[in-house]
């Protein structure tokens, strides 16, 4: 490729590391989710030899400004410099890093299909991830507080406080996943879940991101509340986040 072609195919970037997969003897896949781009899909070469100087800032969860070639089926990675070392936080504590495993496999999926959402979700991902890192809240919040903006971010906004199909104030002690939120007593469908007071206050708080009255919150709430993101996750992606399964709870 000539220098002048080589240039118009270059670009850069910021962008958070949602996995990596090897590739080759030495090299690796690395996806990525950009601001302006989306997720990106990009070779990284040489990065498995312990001589690369882009090996350790090319890992899951790691903030990194790239210059990136495009190419016709995967692009290429040419340098990375390390924005924010999040990664090095997560790999530290379990429950925070099976969160953030979660949280980039359900903004992958969002951002895939939503592209006039990409520099909010992006926003969205950052500031969870970074959460996560500095500690503080209990990682499974975290996590569904995430979900759940998320998912209100690419138009699916679930409602705690107002009955969803006529608009009631709550508080309502009924929730249908189907139509996004709580019901009242006269609009309850059958079929419709009946979590506790406490877990719809949880829900609503996690989504205003209340973070005193999260912190404050029994672990019954967070179960029932998680058990509820996680289903009303699936329905709107239509298919599950294998990830979940590994979220380690406290």
């Amino acid at each position: 490729m000539s220098r002048t072609g080589f240039a118009a195919k270059s670009y850069r970037t910021r962008g958070i590391i949602l996995r990596t997969q090897k590739l080759g003897e030495a090299d690796r896949i690395i996806t990525l989710l950009s601001p302006e781009r989306g997720v990106i899909r990009a070779a990284a070469k040489g990065v498995r030899r312990t001589s690369s100087k882009m090996g350790a800032t090319l890992e899951p969860f790691m903030e990194v400004d790239a210059q990136i070639v495009e190419g016709k089926s995967l692009h290429t990675i040419i340098q990375a410099q390390l924005r924010n070392p999040y990664g090095q936080a997560l790999v530290a504590d379990y429950a925070a890093y099976t969160a953030a495993h979660a949280m980039v496999e359900t903004a992958e999926r969002l951002t895939d299909s939503e592209a006039e959402s990409i520099a909010p979700q992006y926003r969205l991902l950052h500031g969870a991830i970074a959460a996560l890192a500095r500690g503080g809240h209990e990682p499974g919040t975290v996590l569904d507080s995430y979900l759940l903006r998320a998912l209100a971010t690419a138009g699916w906004a679930p409602s705690f406080t107002h009955c969803v199909r006529c608009g009631a104030v709550g508080p309502h002690q009924a929730i249908n996943i189907p139509l996004g939120g709580v019901v009242c007593h006269d609009c309850r469908p059958a079929g419709s879940l009946s979590p506790s007071p406490q877990t719809v206050e949880l829900l609503a708080a996690l989504l205003a991101g209340d973070w005193e009255t999260v912190d404050a919150s029994e672990i019954a709430s967070r179960t029932q509340a998680a058990n509820i993101v996680g289903s009303y996750l699936q329905w709107h992606l239509e298919r599950l986040v294998k990830s979940l399964k590994l979220v380690e709870r406290r």
